[in-house]
């Protein structure tokens, strides 16, 4: 049975990534910085190895990649712990993907990266989670054949945004990296800003139907989407309750509402590609962005490991994967429809 190393395993989207791999037929390696979590979340899975790593531990990262066949981080701050664990990869000559959120983190990884991993010919994806690597996929999944587009609008009605403690850290160390700004990407590049972020309607398909967003509220995608569709315009947008959530510091953590540890929150991405005056839509529904975010990186491994990708180096999603066909392996976990 083939081990992959879980960074971060003890978190709450880790323990989903370690469930997810066992289903699929791997063994997980529990990793991450905290050994006294790792020994407790081994207590629950029978049979699974623990090896305790600090990020600025090479030697301890190196052996807790002993043996394994990639790895996947899910231990934020990402800013902090992406590029140790992408090193103690590129060392072991294994596959690195992560469910980094934060944009920089991902900026950083594409520009530090791309020509390392490249030539020593493995695969690192960042962002291969919820925010980032699903979006990038349904707007590549839209586009077909294209390459190229005006505008891209990735639209997240969540009924509710309950955000994990590991996702309070991460807001935190990107409002320090952006000085408090926020940040959108216009006219092909990242621009940081002072100004209110604008509220409007965006008209959800049904049954969420019309309902008022935070515009440019920007998430993952408008870094994962530009990094290979050449497209100079891509904004994000948020429910106003979800951003009302995981704006308020009294919003509590996610609470399990079914017997795999999912909440009852739900979702729906809308997605719209504007083209040569054409339009491209794609949607996709489902349930808990945290528990969703572990198939997405467990087939995101199991296609890299079988040889299912379309480059090497660091590619998002809808560059290294097949996006129709990686969505539909999904099926289980999204309701995606696509609308060209």
């Amino acid at each position: 049975m083939r081990e992959v190393a879980v960074y971060g395993a003890y978190g709450h989207t880790g323990r989903f990534v370690v469930a997810e791999l066992r289903a699929r037929g791997y063994r997980p390696v529990l990793t991450g910085r905290d050994a006294e979590k790792l020994k407790a979340l081994a207590a629950t899975e029978d049979g699974l190895e623990v090896r305790p790593a600090a990020v600025d531990d090479a030697a301890a990262l190196d052996v807790a990649l002993a043996g394994t066949v990639a790895v996947v981080n899910c231990a934020g701050p990402f800013a902090e712990t992406a590029a140790p664990v992408i090193e103690a990869a590129l060392r072991a000559g294994i596959p690195y993907v992560d469910v980094a959120a934060e944009i920089e983190a991902n900026v950083d990884t594409i520009a530090r990266y791309a020509d390392r991993a490249r030539e020593a010919g493995t695969v690192v994806v960042p962002a291969m989670a919820f925010y980032g690597g699903l979006g990038d996929l349904l707007v590549t999944a839209a586009l077909g054949d294209r390459t190229d587009a005006d505008e891209v609008h990735v639209a997240y009605g969540l009924n509710s945004w309950h955000p994990t403690a590991g996702t309070r850290v991460a807001g935190a160390v990107s409002r320090r990296r952006r000085e408090g700004r926020r940040v959108r990407y216009s006219g092909g590049r990242l621009e940081y800003r002072d100004d209110a972020a604008p509220t409007l309607t965006w008209p959800f398909p049904e049954p969420v139907g019309a309902r008022e967003v935070i515009g440019e509220f920007s998430m993952a995608d408008i870094v994962t989407v530009p990094s290979h569709l050449a497209v100079p315009e891509v904004r994000t947008y948020m429910t106003v309750e979800a951003a009302r959530d995981i704006a308020s510091p009294d919003t509590p953590t996610p609470s399990a509402a079914d017997e795999q540890g999912r909440s009852d929150q739900t979702f729906l991405v809308d997605v719209l590609v504007r083209r040569d005056g054409v339009e491209h839509r794609a949607t996709a529904r489902g349930r808990d962005i945290y528990a969703v975010t572990a198939p997405l990186a467990v087939e995101a491994v199991d296609r890299i490991l079988t040889g299912r990708t379309r480059a090497t180096g660091v590619a998002t999603a809808g560059r290294v994967f097949d996006a129709p066909d990686f969505l539909r392996a999904l099926s289980e976990h999204l309701t995606v429809e696509l609308n060209d």
